[in-house]
This record gives structure tokens, C-alpha cells and sequence, in this order.
């Protein structure tokens, strides 16, 4: 069967689902297989609660609503390009970077969507299979999408690109994250700015921190630019009210409910994108304001009348660097808990160890780091507490109360740094 005709199936049903545990009627099922599961053996079940059709590669399955191809992962690639093409009413926004991808994918879907029909990028669903998700749900209703794209290794953004194809690309920074799959800082560089040139290839606009020196390097007469420094299509300034950001744009004020400097380029570059595609600054600041983070992301959480800034849903050193930068600034006493960062490949010594040494050298009240890694680093001598799990951080704190009055809780997602909110 080829693309054509598949395409025709799609259109029949209401969603595409690739797990047969949360199927919607006439939904239909692409059997993807794991490195602990094979689709195909679900793919049954999947038509039984209610989906339409079944997608599989298992030739040894018969059903009159299984549809066969060669490889069920290709093929939903393939659609999703298909899908693409027909999208031609819709304005396609591509993220990526190191830090604050989905941060931004939020605060720029709350832009749009406030006065247009717009689609996002589902939590992370950004990668070779969560981004031909992303575009089958997209309808030729929608007016804008955003598109959010991550990547561990060469190549993968490009690929993702080339399924995207964005009328309009941002990449919010690069740092040291994925470094196991990168080899270096200038291997992220090189890698996420692989949809920045296949932006120039095709013509189409790129929107650039100016204040970040690499970015800029790529700036053409196509580009928006935005800055808190240098002259730019928008200039933005910052200020803070009880620990919040405050972003300004010519007289207009947007009180956001964001925490951490870090999180100003994100704002920034909604506020910036918005005023590209003509929506009012009014507009704009009321989304923004709206806007209330979640998902471990940055979240302000109060307990015990201490100010918890839960910021756990993912850790490269570039990303806890800037968070302890912020939270450094805050008012009170301070106690950090940062959990092992991942996929650092051989610099994961050094990198670790340069964060112990930031935490040691700014003398923060209480430090607490947890897993393997810095377990390795630790220095006995020094105050900084150091746990080879989580269990044993928990047997500390039966004996050990947290006393300080704003606590920081950061860490991979893979250490699942949420939990220590319940043991505090």
C-alpha cells in the first residue's frame, strides 16, 4: 500500500495512537515495537477497544483491519511528511535547543492560541516518533502550530526538519546536554543548528536571541532579532516582582509568573514571535500572564513556609548552572538538592565536579547532591552532603530537618527528583 492510499485511511479516523493501553474510537493504531515490546502483539487488542485500523509489520497477523507495511516506524514518518504537505493553511513554528524547548513551545502556544486556532507539541513528544505524532495531529484547520524538536546526536535534527518543514525555526540556546551523543559543545552547535540551515536553504526566516553571539552569526536579511542589549527588531528589559519575572516591551508590562533569568529569553521570544505574526501587545501580555508553569518545570511550591522551586523535569550543567545563578539572587537562607545529570559521556567527572565546585565556592547554606555521579566527585572535607540514592537522602532527613527558607530541587530526568517533595 502506498502513502496515497494509507493517507485515505487516516483521514477515516479521529487520532493516531501508538499504545494500545489509551485507545480512542476509530482511532488508528501504529504497531511500533521497543526494546522491551513488539506493537505488533498489541495490535489486536487495539481494534477490539475501539481503534479502526491497525498498522503492522508482522506478516504471521491476519485481520481484515490490519493494514501491512514494511516497517510501521518509517511509515508513520512517511504520513506524517505526507500530512505536511497538505497543512498548506497552516503557519508551522519549529523549536529547538538545549534548555527551555518546551518552556517556550508553552509560552508561544499561549500567545497563539489566544486569538487563533493553534497546535502544539504534546509535553515532549519531540523526537523521531513523538514529532510525526505532533504532525498527524495537526488539522488543516489550524492556523499556527508549534513544533517543539529535540535531538542526542548528529543528523537527527535535520531529519527532523525535513518532516517539519517550518515556515519559521528558534533555537533557544546551545549548551553541554547530550554530550554522550554529541562528543562536545561544538557538536550541540553543530547539531541544532542544522534546522537554521535548512531555514536558509529554503528561504524562510529565522527568529535570533541577538544577545547570543552564535545565533547572530546567522542572522540575514530574513531574520527577526530580539535583545535586551544590542539594537534588535524587539527590545526587551527585565526586571523582577516577588521573585517573578517582569518583561517589558516599549511601555507595555508583562507580569509572568516565571522564576529564574534563565527564563527571559523563553518569554522573550513568544512576546517577539507574536508581534512578528500581528498579534497585539495586549493580547500577548495576557497569555503570558496566564501562563502557569507545571510538569516539574520550574514550579514554585509552598510547604512548610519554605518556597520550594521544584525545576526537576530535565539537568545538563548548562541548565543547573543557570538555575543556581537565579536562585542565588533569591532573598533568605538556601538549601540545594541537585540530582546526577545524564548522557555526559566521558566529561561526566568533570562536569559534575564543576558544579560541586560552584556550590562550594558561592557558600550556599545547605547542599545535598544525590546519585552515582556526584557520589564519585564528593569531597569528604567540604560541607556539600553527598548520597549515593535517594533512599539514603531519605534516611538523612528523618533525623535531618531542611531549615532554610527557599530550597532548590534540580536534577536528570532519569533521578525523578520530584519525589524528594514528599520526604521534605
Amino acid at each position: 500500500m502506498n502513502i496515497d492510499q494509507l493517507y485515505t485511511y487516516f483521514l477515516k479516523c479521529e487520532e493516531v495512537s501508538t499504545d494500545s493501553r489509551f485507545i480512542k474510537k476509530d482511532s488508528i493504531f501504529f504497531a511500533l515495537k521497543g526494546n522491551n515490546f513488539d506493537g505488533n502483539d498489541y495490535a489486536l487488542d487495539a481494534l477490539n477497544k475501539g481503534a479502526k485500523y491497525a498498522i503492522i509489520d508482522n506478516s504471521d497477523i491476519d485481520n481484515s483491519k490490519f493494514i501491512k507495511v514494511k516497517n510501521v516506524l518509517k511509515t508513520l514518518q512517511k504520513l506524517s511528511s505526507h500530512h505536511r504537505k497538505q497543512l498548506i493553511n497552516t503557519t508551522i513554528i519549529a523549536i529547538t535547543g538545549s534548555n527551555g524547548k518546551t518552556t517556550s513551545k508553552e509560552l508561544m502556544n499561549c500567545v497563539f492560541s489566544f486569538q487563533n486556532r493553534t497546535k502544539s507539541t504534546i509535553g515532549n513528544l519531540n523526537n523521531h516518533i513523538g514529532v510525526p505524532l505532533t504532525l498527524l495531529g495537526i488539522k488543516k484547520t489550524t492556523e499556527y502550530a508549534i513544533v517543539e524538536m529535540g535531538a542526542n546526536h548528529l543528523k537527527e535534527i535535520s531529519f527532523l526538519t525535513n518532516l517539519v518543514k517550518p515556515d519559521i525555526g528558534y533555537i533557544t540556546n546551545f549548551g553541554k546536554a547530550h554530550l554522550e551523543g554529541f562528543g562536545s559543545l561544538k557538536g550541540v552547535i553543530k547539531g541544532k543548528t542544522e534546522l537554521f540551515d535548512w531555514l536558509i536553504k529554503n528561504n524562510k526566516p529565522i527568529l535570533i536571541n541577538a544577545d547570543n553571539e552564535i545565533q547572530y552569526k546567522y542572522k540575514n536579511k530574513q531574520s527577526i532579532t530580539f535583545s535586551d542589549k544590542v539594537k534588535s527588531d524587539y527590545i526587551f528589559s527585565k526586571s523582577k516582582t516577588n521573585d517573578s519575572l517582569l518583561v517589558s516591551y516599549k511601555d507595555t508590562e508583562i507580569n509572568s509568573k516565571l522564576i529564574g533569568d534563565y527564563n527571559f529569553s523563553n518569554i522573550s521570544a513568544a512576546i517577539a514571535l507574536g508581534l512578528y505574526f500581528n498579534i497585539p501587545i495586549l493580547n500577548i501580555k495576557k497569555a503570558i500572564e496566564s501562563y502557569v508553569p507545571k510538569n516539574n518545570r520550574s514550579q514554585v511550591i509552598k510547604k512548610n513556609n519554605q518556597k520550594i522551586i521544584l525545576d526537576a523535569y530535565n539537568a545538563n550543567p548548562s541548565s543547573m548552572l543557570a538555575a543556581l545563578d537565579s536562585f542565588l539572587k533569591l532573598n533568605g537562607t538556601k538549601a540545594v538538592i541537585l540530582g546526577d545529570m545524564f548522557e555526559l559521556g566521558e566529561e561526566s567527572n568533570s562536569l559534575h565536579l564543576e558544579i560541586v565546585n560552584y556550590c562550594f565556592k558561592n557558600k550556599i547554606n545547605k547542599v545535598f547532591l544525590i546519585g552515582s555521579e556526584f557520589y564519585k566527585v564528593r569531597n569528604k572535607e567540604s560541607k556539600l552532603l553527598s548520597f549515593e540514592t535517594k533512599y539514603d537522602f531519605e534516611k538523612y532527613l528523618k533525623s535531618n530537618d531542611i531549615k532554610e527558607n527557599n530550597i532548590l530541587i534540580k536534577g536528570s530526568r532519569g533521578m525523578k527528583m520530584e519525589e524528594i517533595v514528599e520526604m521534605i
